[in-house]
């Protein structure tokens, strides 16, 4: 929850939820028919909640590889049509969608975020520039980093490794005046691990500790969505500008976590007090 003292001032109560987003913890999709499947029910069940956007995790079409060293690679034509269909999608229920999907730019096989409109259109997409090491013989690193808005809301998509790991992924957003960061990420598993049961534990991986620090230090939201898996390693999660843990969803629970944010209070005042040069 925002701080207590902006929850009861009269300056800021008006406005304070003024847009819903959801964030979508789906169940590793079995096919790409069932990830549609999943994200038709999913996006229908946010539109019906009135929010504005929804995000799905990262590469939910055709699902993150399992097996990183034996990856059978979907073919573009296939992965085009998945990707009108969620802008049918989108247009029916009239909600925005960030989309996490493989992609060919070229000869390049890139892990990409599209980000589609409420109206059904792709506003473009952003690729995933910091590989983790053990992704460099699956896709090839993608360049450049943009703001997307929809309804006045700016933000920023940093895809897994690069939210948890680089942090300069998230403050140039936030230095662009983004109010919010989306995080699509695939952390955990369905056959082995630990089965968490406390958000930000001690004990948890670092995961949603990074996601505290990637919203205190830039002074914006982060949103930060995983499948919904036994063996989750980090929750599907909401942070304030503050570094507050806003709402997350149950490990191992799939469905959507909506939830209001105030960009008014994502100032990005931190982030913006970067000195680049220190000499």
């Amino acid at each position: 929850m925002p701080p207590f003292h902006l929850l009861y001032n009269p300056k800021t109560i008006l406005s304070l939820f003024n847009m819903k987003i959801a964030l979508a913890s789906p169940l590793y999709p079995a096919s790409i028919y069932d990830a549609i499947k999943q994200l038709q029910t999913l996006v229908e069940d946010a539109a019906r909640q009135k929010a504005a956007i929804i995000c799905f995790p990262e590469t939910y079409i055709p699902g993150y590889p399992l097996d990183l060293e034996n990856v059978k690679k979907t073919s573009p034509e296939v992965l085009k049509d998945a990707l009108q269909k969620a802008c049918e999608i989108a247009r029916a229920n009239s909600i925005a969608i960030i989309l996490p999907m493989d992609w060919y730019e070229d000869e390049n096989f890139l892990n990409v975020a599209f980000v589609i409109s409420g109206k059904g259109n792709v506003a473009g997409y952003q690729p995933k520039v910091q590989l983790d090491p053990s992704e460099d013989n699956v896709w090839v690193a993608g360049k450049g980093r943009q703001l997307f808005e929809v309804q006045d809301l700016k933000f920023g998509i940093a895809i897994c490794h690069e939210g948890f790991r680089y942090p300069e992924t998230v403050r140039w957003a936030a230095r662009q005046g983004a109010s919010i960061v989306f995080h699509p990420h695939f952390a955990g598993s369905d056959t082995e691990g630990i089965e968490l049961k406390e958000w930000g534990n001690a004990g948890n991986p670092y995961y949603e500790k990074a996601m505290m620090m990637r919203s205190i230090e830039n002074t914006i939201y982060f949103a930060s969505v995983n499948y919904a898996t036994r063996f989750q390693e980090s929750a599907t999660s909401l942070i304030s500008p503050d570094g507050k843990c806003i709402a997350w969803q149950l490990y191992g629970k799939a469905g959507i976590l909506v939830a209001d944010i105030e960009p008014e209070l994502a100032t990005g005042r931190l982030a913006k007090r970067l000195k680049i040069n220190y000499t």
